[in-house]
């Protein structure tokens, strides 16, 4: 039982210091900080690939199976979100 306590604990902690960090992140460098870390969160993809994967417990293999999913949403959306920032750059066609 203690190894769960000192995890939620750490989860909890966490969660606090990132609502913190994030909350002082002025708004203009928000969704470029945002997309990259959505994008590096594929790191999260392949711990939970390795997880789903490892043949252990049922309930591992479940939150991997959830973690997988997830993970890739957070991937996917946050290169949509880049490629979105970076058609603002681009020139359209009748631009010098």
């Amino acid at each position: 039982m203690e190894p769960l306590l000192v995890n939620i604990f750490i989860f909890v902690l966490a969660c606090f210091v990132g609502f913190e960090v994030i909350s002082k992140v002025p708004t203009t460098l928000h969704t470029p900080l945002m997309s990259g870390a959505n994008a590096i969160s594929g790191i999260t993809l392949i711990g939970a690939l390795i997880v789903a994967g490892s043949g252990g417990e049922a309930i591992g293999t479940w939150i991997g199976l959830a973690a997988i999913i997830f993970a890739t949403i957070n991937v996917v959306g946050g290169f949509m979100v880049t490629d979105r920032m970076l058609e603002m750059f681009k020139k359209k066609d009748g631009d010098n």
